[in-house]
Parts: structure tokens; sequence; C-alpha cells
């Protein structure tokens, strides 16, 4: 059985809505959700002009291999409605794997440890909530010490 950390994201239509729909759709086609951090709220990274986006940061256990899941997350995705217009874009849903078990991928389409997550305060925060001593296999530092150390102004704040 394979642990995945996932973070998911939407800033357009009801977010709240958005963020238990994908929980849903990955477990019925990814694998078990195992801890679910709370709601984040952070205003949009790279093009700030467009709504605040929701975060959950996820762990989940599945029998899929990386690029497995990356595909069911992809097919997801579509189902929801995403489409991909523009870099850092407004979008109904974004899945995103930060980490699968302690593996690293250089693919095309999976990159794996993700490669921006040490420098996003919007992923490490929910990620630090549900699994703070786990290890960034590239950088050898717990999510927590990463966290700490992120110089990503951008506030972060629960969501209620």
């Amino acid at each position: 059985m394979n642990t995945a950390y996932l973070l998911t994201g939407g800033n357009l239509g009801n977010r709240e809505q958005n963020l238990a729909t994908a929980r849903d759709f990955i477990t019925t086609q990814c694998g078990a959700i195992i801890a679910a951090s709370s709601l984040y709220e952070t205003a949009a990274w790279g093009n700030t002009d467009q709504p605040a986006f929701l975060n959950q940061a996820l762990t989940i256990k599945t029998v899929l291999n990386a690029r497995q899941l990356i595909r069911r997350i992809l097919k997801i995705e579509k189902l929801m409605g995403r489409i991909r217009e523009e870099k850092y874009g407004p979008r109904l849903i974004d899945i995103d794997i930060l980490l699968f078990n302690n593996e690293k991928h250089n693919y095309q389409f999976l990159k794996l440890p993700h490669p921006e997550m040490q420098n996003r305060r919007f992923a490490l925060l929910p990620l630090a909530e549900i699994a703070p001593d786990i290890i960034h296999p590239l950088l050898y530092k717990t999510i927590a010490e990463l966290l700490d150390e992120c110089k990503d102004a951008l506030e972060v704040r629960k969501y209620s």
C-alpha cells in the first residue's frame, strides 16, 4: 500500500463544495483518505488578480503507483470541469501530489516531490497540520521545518 500526500484547491464556484466533491472522487477512484487538514484560505499566488483560494491537504492510502495516481487525479479534475487555460489562472479544482512515499520522479507530467512545495506556505501549512514529521525526500527536512523556513509571505489562514 502506498501513501500519498495531496493538496486540493480552487477559487471558482462553491469552493467548499468543490473540495468536498474532490474528496469524494479521490475516495472512490484513488484510495482511502486517512487524514484531512482544515480548510485554508489564501490570496491567489502567481497571478494575483483573481479570487482567493481554498486549500486542503489530504493523506491517502492507495494501491496505485504514482503515475496511475496522477492519471486518476487529472481525470477527476476534468470530470469536475477544470479547463487548463492559463498558468496560475483561476480554477474550479486543482489536485497536486505533494509527496508519494519517499519516491522521486521527474516525468514531464509528474515531478515528485512537488518541486515548489517548500516555497509555498499555502501547501506547507495544511500539510504540516496532518504530517509535520514527514521528511522531504530531497531536502531531508520535516514538513514542519520547511514551514518554519518558508520565505513565502502570503497570508494563509484557517477558513471557517
